[in-house]
């Protein structure tokens, strides 16, 4: 197994009583529902790419973003694991709409679909909502099952 890693951002817009989650529609997590998020490009910061990449998805800015974890995925088989690092966005400009890639929809806390979420948002997820810091690693059989996963508080 090689040590090549794929360097991904993650945001999640939300308060204290919601948050905004993206239908992927299209590419890997097709289906999903999901923080919104992608790749870094070889000229920007994690932080510049996480931006970007919820500029793109939801049509919001932030005005407020910080990073709350950092998260490893590695797929039996793949030989590149994915890096992928979570901000939290807790103010922004503009509005939340559809597009090409994401449907964004709020959710209450206590209705969040994690039946309809990458199996890891569970375990993490509440940790973030409740303002942690965390950094874990989670290894997939496939993309419906966990082999094994390390978590903790940073």
């Amino acid at each position: 197994m090689s040590n090549a890693k794929k360097l991904l951002t993650l945001c999640f817009v939300y308060d204290s009583s919601r948050v905004l989650l993206g239908m992927k529609k299209r590419g890997f997590g097709a289906g999903r529902w999901n923080g919104f998020g992608g790749k870094v490009n070889g000229d920007e910061t994690i932080e510049e790419a996480a931006v970007r990449e919820l500029r793109e998805e939801s049509g919001i800015a932030p005005t407020n973003i910080s990073q709350r974890g950092a998260l490893t995925f590695v797929f039996t088989g793949d030989p590149v694991a994915l890096e992928v690092h979570v901000f939290a966005v807790g103010e922004y400009e503009g509005e939340p709409h559809e597009t090409e890639e994401m449907r964004p929809q709020w959710f209450l806390h206590s209705e969040i679909p994690f039946d309809l979420m990458w199996p890891d948002d569970r375990y993490w997820l509440p940790l973030f909502l409740a303002r942690k810091k965390f950094e874990g690693e989670f290894v997939f059989a496939d993309q419906n099952t966990i082999k094994e996963h390390s978590l903790k508080e940073v």
